[in-house]
């Protein structure tokens, strides 16, 4: 069965890379970090029967197998997200699996000890946006150096040879990884994460021991498959923001406000390119300032609820600004216009998370 599923494995680390490689051209939206972020987690390492050769006389010639049990595995991580759905980390890595046996059918073995692995990679990830704030699918690819330490192992062929050691070797190591991070609401920043990787330590290694000959045993490429949970924070990742604060009342003495006049701009999604219609809406407005005395114009943008917080805060800001833009273009002094943006707060028309409402994706101007 373990044979079985190793091949299935391997099979699968290909089309991983390949997804990968296609996020390339893929148009980058919305991503639930920015910035310097940090993880840590852990889980179950289910390793593959390696290629061994006999460390000594009585073990047979040829190839044997170096069978391993399952064990746990550790690692912590520190990186960087560019933003656009990519992020670059560094992490450092432990895992322990048993021994169960050196053998070769049908030479049995018995065997004791542990298998020790550590060491460093740095990896290249790409988060994808499916469209639901609180999942977000990423791949990855990894390389680096681990170094693989025999922890008291102790060999005992049938026919009595037997080998003993304690040596460490390290080789070059590449991983890929298929995951999910979960953002926890109401925690900006915190994310719990679960993922997969297949791992290959490509060069097992030479390990000295003592034996019948003092002989070595040579190992090959070490397989991994690992199963992690973890938890992963992010610095850069602000609160939605929160209601307008309210006007203080005006003194009794004050004369009466003048009337306020409000204007609604629409875009499309995840854009804050002006539409033609938008753009006379913008023009209206700004003649209409004209011919009114004004304090000041407010030009406040919004998001629907599609795309994470953070995403959607920076997109309604970018579309305050394209329709300030056109407002000074028109002839309105920069000066008299404040923008702000609220992201997917204060919609009007209410939804769930993820929905695409054509309605709430707007900009107001409110003349004062």
């Amino acid at each position: 069965m373990r044979r079985h599923f190793s091949r299935i494995a391997r099979a699968a680390a290909l089309p991983a890379l390949l997804v990968l490689l296609a996020a390339l051209t893929a148009p980058a939206r919305a991503q639930p970090i920015q910035g310097f972020y940090v993880g840590g987690g852990g889980g179950f390492d289910l390793p593959q029967n390696t290629a061994a050769t006999p460390p000594a006389p009585g073990f047979g010639a040829g190839k044997l197998r170096w069978e391993r049990d399952g064990g746990f595995a550790l690692l912590g991580s520190a990186g960087y997200a560019l933003g656009d759905g990519w992020r670059f980390e560094v992490e450092g890595d432990y895992d322990s699996t048993g021994l169960n046996a050196l053998a070769r059918t049908p030479l049995p073995s018995s065997a004791s000890g542990r298998t020790e692995t550590y060491g460093a990679m740095a990896n290249a990830i790409f988060d994808l946006d499916i469209g639901n704030r609180y999942i977000f699918p990423y791949l990855g690819v990894g390389a680096g150096y681990l170094w693989t330490h025999l922890d008291g192992v102790s060999v005992t062929q049938a026919g009595g040879a037997a080998w003993h050691s304690s040596a460490t070797q390290g080789g070059f190591a590449w991983q890929a990884m298929l995951g999910s991070a979960f953002p926890i609401p109401n925690l900006p920043g915190l994310s719990v994460t679960a993922e997969y990787r297949f791992r290959d330590i490509t060069a097992g290694g030479r390990f000295t021991g003592s034996g019948p000959a003092g002989s070595a045993l040579k190992l090959g490429p070490q397989y991994d498959h690992l199963f992690l949970l973890g938890l992963r924070y992010a610095f850069d990742v602000a609160p939605p923001p929160g209601p307008a604060p309210m006007a203080a009342p005006a003194p009794i003495a004050a004369p009466a406000p003048a009337p306020v006049r409000s204007y609604l701009v629409f875009f499309d999604w995840d854009s804050a390119a002006l539409t033609g219609r938008a753009r006379a809406i913008v023009a209206s407005a700004a003649a209409a300032s004209a011919h009114v005395q004004l304090t000041r114009i407010m030009v406040n943008g919004y998001t629907d609820s599609s795309g994470t917080a953070t995403y959607n805060r920076g997109l309604s800001e970018r579309r305050a600004r394209a329709v300030a833009a056109a407002l000074v273009a028109d002839g309105v002094a920069k000066t008299a216009i404040a923008i702000r943006g609220f992201g997917e707060t204060h919609p009007l028309v209410p939804t769930g998370p993820g929905v695409r409402e054509p309605q709430n994706r707007r900009v107001e101007i409110i003349l004062r």
